[in-house]
């Protein structure tokens, strides 16, 4: 798929981005949450999104997804404009998980993991094997299928957030939008979902995660920094000025180090008691 000229509409050589936004602008009542933010997404990354609160991650990670309209720029997935996808398509392309899921009723978690294929086979249609496929798939990588016929009043909020994480990467979507995806979760469940998402961004997947545990952000292939609404920086965890611009934003509270773990080396936050 190629990107078309704006002028022409004729086919440009320019390869495609799963999503892209550029010039974002807009306000939450007086106060300006996106101040003109271009974010580019490349598909076989995960890319971690920090800052400190109010910076604007959860509401541009909302942007992205279509579920706020911005005052000006634009959103454009697989090249085209976000708000020009029917509802159906763009939610085969695109899952999102939002940092408070609904996650609550006397439904079975087989049946909630079920609703990530509901962009394939539509509200009236039949789940069908590869449908199935999926699920147990989604199912497994989290770590949930010991419980897959309870239903969802009846497990802790750490299984209630393996479920709607299994529901979001059922869709297997080309883009996964995460916010907050650790959110009860342990620290074996952490480590799981990390390498899940390392999994996903090998096989092709442009991956994105709000995240606030600055260590588990530091696992990701790219960081964006916000701060008011803008982009602060934006790098590899190995870039100094990344890791300069993130201890900055955060008033210097930690420090981040090099250590060597399994041979290789990682970049950790040492806060500075």
């Amino acid at each position: 798929m190629k990107a078309e000229t704006p002028a022409s509409g004729r086919q440009a050589d320019a390869p495609i981005l799963p999503l892209q936004a550029d010039g974002l602008l807009l306000h939450l009542g007086a106060q300006r949450v996106l101040d003109g933010l271009s974010l580019a997404l490349r598909a076989g990354e995960w890319l971690a999104i920090v800052g400190p609160n109010g910076a604007g991650k959860s509401t541009l990670l909302s942007v992205l997804a279509g579920l706020l309209k911005p005052e000006a720029g634009s959103v454009r997935l697989q090249g085209l404009a976000l708000a020009g996808w029917p509802a159906q398509a763009r939610a085969q392309q695109l899952a999102w998980l939002s940092q408070q899921g609904e996650a609550e009723g006397d439904i079975a978690v087989r049946d909630v993991v079920r609703l990530g294929r509901l962009p394939r086979h539509g509200l009236f249609g039949a789940p069908d094997a590869q449908d199935e496929m999926a699920v147990d798939a989604a199912l497994a990588e989290t770590e949930s299928t010991a419980y897959a016929t309870r239903r969802l009043s009846a497990l802790s909020g750490g299984e209630r957030q393996r479920v709607l994480l299994a529901r979001a990467l059922a869709v297997e979507a080309a883009v996964l939008l995460l916010d907050e995806p650790t959110t009860h979760l342990d620290a074996p469940h952490q480590r799981a979902l990390c390498r899940s998402l390392q999994a996903r961004a090998a096989a092709g997947v442009a991956v994105v995660t709000v995240l606030h545990d600055l260590n588990l952000a530091l696992a990701a292939d790219r960081i964006v920094v916000m701060r008011q609404g803008r982009i602060a920086a934006d790098g590899a965890p190995a870039d100094a000025a990344l890791r300069g611009a993130l201890t900055a934003v955060f008033d210097h509270a930690f420090s981040i180090e090099a250590v060597q773990v399994a041979g290789r080396a990682r970049w950790v936050a040492v806060p500075d008691l």
